[in-house]
């Protein structure tokens, strides 16, 4: 079979492609020096590898002799994946913005050889339909017109380019005070689904940091129907179809405003955002579906999407056997054979009947309580749990002869710094030792195999490590490191984060407008360099660097941090008043710096009560520090955090600082709870 370029590559999402018709090149100066040579116009396809609309266009066209010829013809063709290189996608997704008013995969841009974009799409069909020109239409359109009309063209990629740059400026500054709180949350509560959670209708996305936004200014503010609306959203979504009832873990979104029918793939960097919300609410309510949902999520990636190394792989795809969800669906037939009697309460427990919920086939939706489940059953309530535990064991083996989804194997330095914290965060409400190894396994691979000469690298997959690191990478990085910090503090991890906040500092900060670039001042050079501000399905790299920073600056006391990351909220404050639902993360770290945190050292962990306490107590304005011997005290000592605290090798002793005023030391939860 004869292979393009792509088959070269290490990204599964490239590797589909390499055995395409079309003369693929990957993203490099090979491709890029053909196009200016030969003068011709460059297809840029940007995708990756779970993205369902990405396979069908694929197959369409990418496959198809005829279309394949057009292409290679007339254009260079490039391929990227959107993962591996996140700041090719974010200038092309805005222009695509700009022009469509929505962006998406697969992308399909239209470039000149110095890759300024003059025609801009998502996906096209291979002949007109759905209201959208074919593929084969447009090629040949823009192939005559590069040709016939080069000032058209070239007045087109000009304004495109113009518009970008404007685009790019962060104009706006405001003082941080709770006011924009205040208007923040009202305006997101305009959003809101009152009936079954989540913001908006269809198609709707988990949003964990507004969710998280949302129970810290109840807090704040006392008023509850904001933290009730997060625990009915949350309720909602692990009752609903958008969760894996039987593996665990959460699919990427819902097609449907009732969380039933899921886009079925599974992305790792959801599973890492959500978990930590659920250890949120467990910790306001003591729910123990909360804490399933959280032990639940870990395991699934702990056993589906972990790799032997210790890194966490990328993603999972919606199709088996060329058909969406196909995997994760059932009948009532196939469940009352392999589930016997236990068949009358399993379905009426998740709603499964003859004519199914989704194409003939039921996706698991649980609407009844236990309780009333066991009511009509005629069962004790403990005996449908019991039913209920031991069904689902039985369809997990049974799905498990299923063909499984595909998996994107590639390691991503930022998602997998979001599991870190995920596993952190879920190992300090469960105590599972298995989930902070997990996290330290997860460490120890990103300083071996993606760390070169002190310098982070953004993906791994074969043996290969590439790509110079994002913004994404040293800032969600940072933070899980200071999570871990505060369970397993050491001078070497703090170390570590300090050199890269000042990494950080030094190669992506723009003195102009006080926000952090996307990439490195020893990046590649594109057509632009991004700023990437919004809290979306993944938090803004500026968003998590603030937060990061302003935790390092209570550790250390160094001003330089607390400086920036004031910087980047006070820049953003107005929009993320204004528009909160695009940033959530940011509104939660202007409530810790309002809130001023709280800074809780605890010194021995005899006394396994205290620790119980902090770990299951609601306390977001917190920076907790666990001390578990006298050298690493003492290896501290020289951080303002832990200056003057000293270590009782007989009692638990906790220190609670506020405003630069610490408590005396405190041995009992009672003399904790007034202070927190």
């Amino acid at each position: 079979m004869v292979q393009n370029k792509l088959a070269l590559e290490t990204s599964p999402y490239l590797l589909q492609h390499a055995n395409n018709p079309v003369q693929w090149y990957p993203w490099g100066e090979e491709a890029l020096e053909r196009a200016k040579k030969e003068n011709k116009p460059i297809f840029l396809s940007i995708g990756y590898s779970a993205c369902h609309w990405c396979h069908v266009m694929a197959h369409e066209s990418f496959e198809d002799k005829d279309i394949a010829n057009v292409m290679n013809e007339y254009f260079v063709n490039i391929k990227v994946d959107r993962e591996e290189r996140p700041d090719i996608d974010d200038i092309y997704q805005k222009v695509c913005q700009i022009v469509t008013g929505s962006g998406g995969w697969p992308l399909s841009v239209f470039l000149t050889p110095d890759q300024r974009p003059f025609y801009v799409g998502t996906y096209f069909p291979r002949i007109d339909s759905y209201g959208r020109p074919g593929f084969g239409s447009v090629l040949r359109q823009l192939a005559q017109a590069w040709k016939e009309k080069p000032r058209d063209v070239e007045a087109a990629a000009e304004n495109f380019v113009k518009t970008l740059h404007k685009t790019e400026s962060v104009k706006t500054e405001s003082k941080l005070e709770k006011s924009i709180l205040d208007e923040a949350a009202m305006n997101l509560l305009t959003l809101c689904d009152n009936t079954n959670g989540g913001f908006g209708q269809a198609p709707k996305f988990p949003n964990a940091a507004n969710l998280s936004f949302m129970l810290r200014y109840s807090k704040m503010s006392g008023i509850s129907k904001f933290q009730e609306f997060v625990f009915k959203t949350l309720t909602k979504m692990a009752n609903g179809g958008i969760y894996d009832q039987i593996g665990g873990g959460f699919h990427r979104y819902s097609t449907d405003s009732r969380w039933l029918v899921p886009h079925f793939e599974k992305m790792l960097y959801d599973n890492a955002l959500l978990p930590p919300v659920y250890v949120e609410a467990y910790q306001l309510t003591h729910d123990p579906k909360y804490l399933e949902v959280i032990d639940q999520t870990l395991h699934y990636v702990l056993r589906e999407m972990t790799s032997t190394e210790g890194g966490f792989y990328s993603a999972q795809d919606a199709d088996s056997e060329g058909e969406e969800g196909k995997f994760y669906v059932w009948t009532k037939n196939e469940i009352e054979q392999i589930l016997g009697p236990d068949s009358e309460v399993f379905c009426l427990y998740y709603d499964v009947v003859y004519g199914g919920n989704f194409e003939g086939h039921t996706i698991l939706y649980n609407t009844l309580n236990s309780s009333t489940v066991a009511f009509q059953c005629g069962k004790t309530e403990n005996e449908v749990k019991e039913i209920i535990a031991r069904s689902k064991k039985k369809l997990y083996e049974a799905r498990s002869k299923r063909v499984p989804p595909g998996r994107d194997d590639k390691v991503l330095t930022s998602w997998n710094a979001l599991m870190i914290s995920a596993f952190v965060k879920g190992y300090k409400v469960t105590q599972t030792q298995e989930f902070l190894q997990a996290a330290e396994k997860c460490i120890q691979f990103i300083e071996t195999k993606l760390t070169r000469d002190g310098e982070l690298l953004h993906t791994f997959k074969d043996g290969q490590a590439k790509l110079r690191a994002y913004l994404d990478d040293y800032s969600y990085l940072m933070n899980a490191l200071l999570d871990y910090f505060e369970v397993k503090p050491s001078k070497k991890t703090l170390d570590k984060i300090i050199s890269y906040a000042n990494y950080l500092l030094a190669h992506f900060w723009d003195e102009y407008e006080k926000v952090f670039f996307f990439t490195a001042d020893n990046h590649e050079k594109l057509i632009i360099r991004t700023k990437n501000i919004y809290d979306l399905s993944l938090p803004s790299g500026n968003s998590v660097a603030s937060n990061a920073l302003l935790r390092l600056y209570h550790i250390t006391q160094n001003d330089k941090y607390l400086v920036a990351s004031v910087k980047v909220m006070e820049s953003l404050a107005i929009m993320a008043a204004e528009n909160p639902f695009g940033f959530g993360q940011l509104l939660n770290n202007i409530y810790l710096y309002l809130q001023k945190p709280t800074e809780i050292t605890v010194i021995n962990q005899k006394n396994k009560e205290i620790k119980d306490y902090l770990s299951k107590k609601y306390i977001p304005e917190s920076i907790i520090v666990e001390i578990h011997d006298k050298q690493s005290l003492d290896d501290l000592k020289q951080f303002a955090f832990f200056a003057g605290k000293e270590f009782d090798v007989d009692n638990t002793i906790v220190y609670i600082c506020k405003n630069f005023s610490c408590s005396l030391p405190l041995k009992t939860i009672s003399e904790i709870e007034k202070l927190v």
